[in-house]
């Protein structure tokens, strides 16, 4: 029986549709990625990868502090994109 050679891996964008709206969210408060940083106890380098799509995963508690902070609710930060 011949061994099939694994497919490559999808590119990044292939690998989840998840659109981050941290830019809007802190324009409509009037806040910085520092301001956040500092509220939310999250390094600015993080929500810095966030706020850019390069995160690969976000923990539970990052996205409470976050939305606890920014008064709103996971779905106002986060959507999925269409196709």
């Amino acid at each position: 029986m011949k061994r099939r050679t694994p497919d490559p891996p999808p590119e990044d964008e292939e690998l989840h549709a998840v659109e981050v709206h941290l830019d809007k969210l802190l324009s409509d408060r009037g806040m910085t990625l520092t301001d956040l940083a500092d509220s939310a106890g999250v390094t600015v380098v993080n929500l810095s990868v966030l706020k850019n799509g390069r995160a690969r995963a976000v923990r539970f508690s990052t996205l409470t502090s976050i939305c606890r902070v920014l008064d709103c609710q996971p779905g106002d930060l986060l959507t999925v994109r269409d196709g």
